[in-house]
């Protein structure tokens, strides 16, 4: 005969720590509480490895990109310390000539007018010549003559000449002349400058009218024509 179970007696409790943390949850409260435990776990990848580690070519090439940009920042950086460096070199350069120069200024200026009245002859000529040539191998170059267009920038006005006719200003007669070192103006020309007026030359040279043709002589009788005189008387 079969024993039938008692319904009266009360079912058996759940071993003791298991599904505590659920107990009293409505299936919402259960489903939204398993859904954040899953979400919280770290995802394992499909092969099973927990990392991957970076690829060696590209670390490597990333590394050559960075130290080639800094192999590139340093050679322009001593490029330009070069150009900076000559360029410096070159001011204290002409800078040198320049105090050299401007203490040679009044022998050569000697210099200059004797050759104008001709007494740079002989061993003082072959100084002269040989100093000349020396200075002109540092840059340096003497400038001013008569004809040339004044420039303010070159030249020193120390008197003004009216002259006839129309233009732009020009040197009349160089007192002193200038020099310049490499382009630069060391010392301007003291000249004296020719100013046009606006006016006509009035001296158009014998023979010639204003406007360019032959005149004629005062007193000259025209061409062809014989002075008329008294008729002989017949006898």
């Amino acid at each position: 005969m079969t024993k039938t179970p008692d319904r009266g007696a009360e079912p058996d409790e759940p071993a003791e720590g298991v599904g505590e943390e659920f107990a009293g949850l409505t299936p919402e409260e259960f489903l939204a509480r398993t859904a954040g435990s899953a979400a919280a776990e770290p995802a394992v990848p499909a092969d099973g490895h927990e990392g991957q580690q970076d690829d060696p070519l590209a670390v490597a090439q990333k590394e050559l990109a960075e130290r080639t940009e800094d192999l590139q920042r340093l050679q322009a950086e001593y490029v330009n310390y070069r150009k900076r460096v000559e360029r410096d070199r070159d001011v204290a350069r002409i800078q040198g000539v320049e105090s050299i120069v401007r203490d040679l200024m009044p022998v050569l200026d000697a210099i200059g007018q004797a050759e104008a009245h001709g007494e740079l002859t002989g061993g003082f000529k072959l100084v002269a010549d040989e100093l000349t040539r020396v200075t002109a191998g540092h840059g340096l170059a003497a400038f001013g003559e008569p004809g040339e267009e004044f420039d303010p920038r070159r030249h020193e006005a120390l008197m003004q000449v009216p002259v006839p006719g129309d233009g732009e200003m020009s040197i009349h007669e160089v007192m002193q002349k200038g020099f310049e070192l490499g382009g630069t103006v060391v010392r301007p020309a003291r000249v004296v400058v020719a100013v046009p007026t606006g006016e006509p030359d009035g001296d158009d040279g014998p023979g010639r009218s204003s406007d360019g043709q032959p005149s004629e002589a005062p007193g000259d009788a025209p061409a062809g024509d014989e002075p008329e005189g008294d008729e002989p008387e017949g006898d």
